[in-house]
């Protein structure tokens, strides 16, 4: 994403002072991993800088709209997005006081020309709110795994072979070859533990 440098002036020269800031980028794509995204019509944001003592907070909601591609059927998907931007941007390098929890603060620095730089935090924003499973529609059907038909547009004809493959995979599917009929009869036919026929009864004394 392109620098989006904000020069930090007496507006926010005190602690407590704000600054509202929108404004719009020009960025046509963006990527997530091996996923690429278009931006066909920028990202607009709509932030608040606020002086906070130790540093800026900048703070507010990235809006854009994301074309990228179905995980299912490899055609476009499109999504809207709107993202949280949390940023603050400390005046000084904290000093090392020995306590974890001092590791896992999400800060920046101002730099040394007492610039700062939005485009990190938006990017943020925008990663954050991207679908980890990106699709065309909730119940996109995908590809025929024999034939590689988008089945969202045709019947390719494999559904009963889908089906059979799906069976023979399962786990279960050893279960379809047992006679339980047959077996309950074998349970039926054996002796009660225990019980003895009327002529094996000993005699009595």
């Amino acid at each position: 994403m392109q620098p989006v440098i904000l020069a930090l002036d007496a507006r926010l020269g005190e602690a407590g002072d704000t600054l509202p800031l929108k404004g719009h980028l020009d960025e046509t794509s963006y990527t997530l991993g091996e996923r690429e995204f278009s931006l066909p019509s920028g990202i607009d944001y709509d932030l608040m800088l606020t002086n906070a003592g130790e540093g800026i907070l900048a703070t507010g909601i990235l809006t854009t709209h994301v074309v990228g591609t179905c995980d299912r059927c490899l055609s476009p998907a499109e999504f809207d997005v709107s993202g949280e931007v949390d940023e603050y941007y400390l005046f000084e390098e904290p000093e090392d006081t020995g306590d974890d929890d001092d590791d896992e603060l999400d800060f920046s620095l101002v730099s040394a020309d007492n610039t700062i730089d939005l485009s990190g935090a938006l990017l943020s924003a925008l990663v954050m709110e991207t679908p980890f499973v990106v699709l065309c529609r909730p119940d996109c059907k995908g590809l025929c795994p024999v034939c590689g038909a988008n089945l969202n547009e045709e019947d390719c004809g494999h559904a009963a072979q889908i089906e059979e493959d799906r069976l023979k995979a399962s786990p279960f599917a050893v279960l379809a070859s047992l006679d339980l009929d047959h077996d309950e009869g074998e349970k039926d036919d054996a002796p009660v533990s225990g019980e003895q026929s009327q002529g094996d009864k000993p005699d009595a004394e």
